[in-house]
């Protein structure tokens, strides 16, 4: 491998990089006695301190180890895992711990959040091209493969969540928000029935896939049940009495729960309350709030799956209803 040095990063992190993809490569195999300090540090034009903070930092991690603080040579074959999101949510952070739980210490598992900015999901996945054994990424959009992950070996990626684009040769593990959630909803039909008039409040500024909105509305019309979509919770808002609210972003839920202990009403008897997506807090804010979702947990299980067996992997979790007393 050849090393060809940038401004991006300090000339210690490149030459770690270097290091540890020829070790990923197999260049380097465990044992292999590592060029000096001296070596390193003339071949590449480096002063003695870049090198030597550079097998620090791999000795550290448990990459490389040395003799008497003079010859180095490779300790482990550390497996490097990119685990890049779309943005924190606790429901995502009960996916990782599964998934930090089920594998071996000797995996490492780098975690980015690329916050639907397609400039830093691109420049992230480029700086991480060869880098990892493995690597799990949530798509940028829900609509579109992303050209920047055609760059990395389809035996090596596993898309998570979003997916409603062609995903043939590639392994995910992904949820359904559109006939999944008409089929969720048809499993409550007969507690629906009972409100006058059913909500989805979809903030426009969240990005949920826009087909949801279809299949909600697909199922009220099917079911000749009242409905409307709420694309912003405003101050003038009032929560009705025995009105259903289906709420993706929690913000949106506790503004309305506030709202209704307002009007006096209470989730699950003034009102019914749905929430996307589990939340450990859920349980125990207004008696339990019902929500709506695929179990992360389980999706944690199955890239960890991935990972440790390098087998393929192609599925849809089913989306599933956990009934508290909010509804």
């Amino acid at each position: 491998m050849e090393l060809n040095f940038n401004n991006k990063n300090t000339k210690v992190q490149q030459l770690t990089d270097f290091v540890q993809k020829s070790i990923a490569a197999r260049e380097l195999k465990v044992g292999d006695k590592l060029p000096s300090i001296n070596q390193l540090s003339q071949r590449f034009q480096l002063s003695r301190d870049t090198v030597f903070k550079a097998f620090t930092d791999l000795k550290n991690r448990g990459i490389i180890d040395s003799v008497h603080g003079k010859n180095y040579y490779v300790a482990s074959h550390t497996k490097n895992i990119l685990l890049l999101l779309d943005e924190y949510t606790p429901f995502k952070e009960v996916m990782y711990n599964t998934l930090r739980k089920r594998l071996p210490s000797y995996y490492e598992i780098d975690l980015w959040f690329h916050q639907y900015n397609e400039h830093l999901f691109n420049q992230i996945i480029h700086d991480s091209i060869g880098m990892y054994n493995r690597y799990l990424v949530m798509n940028y959009h829900n609509e579109r493969f992303s050209e920047a992950l055609t760059k990395i070996d389809k035996k090596k990626l596993l898309l998570l969540d979003f997916g409603k684009f062609d995903k043939n040769g590639y392994s995910y593990v992904c949820q359904d928000f559109d006939t999944a959630l008409y089929n969720a909803l048809e499993t409550i039909k007969s507690r629906l029935k009972k409100y006058r008039k059913l909500f989805f409040v979809f903030n426009k500024n969240h990005k949920h896939p826009q087909s949801s909105k279809e299949y909600f509305s697909k199922f009220c019309i099917d079911n000749n049940l009242p409905f409307e979509i709420i694309d912003e919770v405003t101050e003038k808002m009032i929560i009705l009495d025995n009105a259903f609210y289906l709420v993706i972003k929690q913000e949106d839920l506790v503004t309305i729960i506030k709202k209704g202990r307002l009007a006096q009403l209470k989730a699950g008897s003034g009102y019914g309350l749905l929430a996307y997506n589990e939340n450990p807090f859920y349980e125990v804010i207004e008696n339990g709030i019902a929500s709506i979702g695929v179990n992360w947990e389980r999706m944690g299980n199955l890239a960890a799956d991935f990972i440790i067996h390098e087998d393929p992997l192609q599925e849809f979790l089913p989306t599933e209803i956990m009934l508290r007393d909010s509804f």
